[in-house]
């Protein structure tokens, strides 16, 4: 497998379709101020728009640099220090562009060189509450790193959409709609 078969494509979409919610936010509430859209939650206890974001960003990179067996970037910490405090500084959506431009960058460089992973190879995911996963790369993409990208993405269309910005489920998976067939001539 290289990083191009499953995660970088998968990252690519839906991060690009991340920024294309964002958009439409700025356009659809551009008088309710950013600081109140990026500051809401689904729940009291959740992270903010603003983390999902920067936590959507990190989880794609930290994927890949954690595939390819790379020490991970100062930015990558910076990325998650942004997110653990966006709700004290969410920042803007300018900078939340920012992140996913910066990201896209990263992950495509990083699959430019089209190194092959062998899909046993194993990954000990270390977890801030001191647990510590034994996985194989396969388990590692398929189980850790691709749920915990969608986790963060959907929550980011969640909070979004709760606060009123019309996306639909065809905002979700624009990607798809190259390969809608055109309908059969009578």
């Amino acid at each position: 497998m290289t990083l191009s078969d499953l995660l970088v494509p998968t990252y690519v979409q839906m991060l690009g379709s991340l920024s294309k919610w964002l958009d439409k936010a700025a356009a659809q509430r551009p008088d309710d101020g950013e600081k109140a859209l990026l500051t809401a939650r689904l729940a009291p206890d959740m992270f903010p728009l603003a983390t999902q974001i920067r936590f959507a960003c990190r989880q794609a990179q930290e994927g890949v640099f954690r595939l390819l067996q790379q020490d991970f970037p100062p930015a990558l910490q910076i990325l998650l220090d942004e997110g653990r405090n966006a709700g004290d500084r969410p920042g803007t959506l300018a900078d939340a562009q920012a992140r996913i431009a910066e990201t896209l960058a990263v992950i495509e460089a990083a699959a430019a060189d089209g190194v092959t992973i062998d899909l046993s190879t194993p990954i000990a995911h270390a977890l801030p509450n001191g647990m510590t996963l034994d996985l194989t790369a396969t388990q590692y993409a398929r189980d850790w790193a691709l749920p915990q990208f969608y986790f963060h993405l959907m929550t980011a269309y969640a909070i979004l959409r709760a606060q009123g910005v019309a996306l639909g489920k065809v905002d979700f998976v624009a990607h798809m709609l190259a390969h809608v067939r055109p309908p059969a001539t009578a």
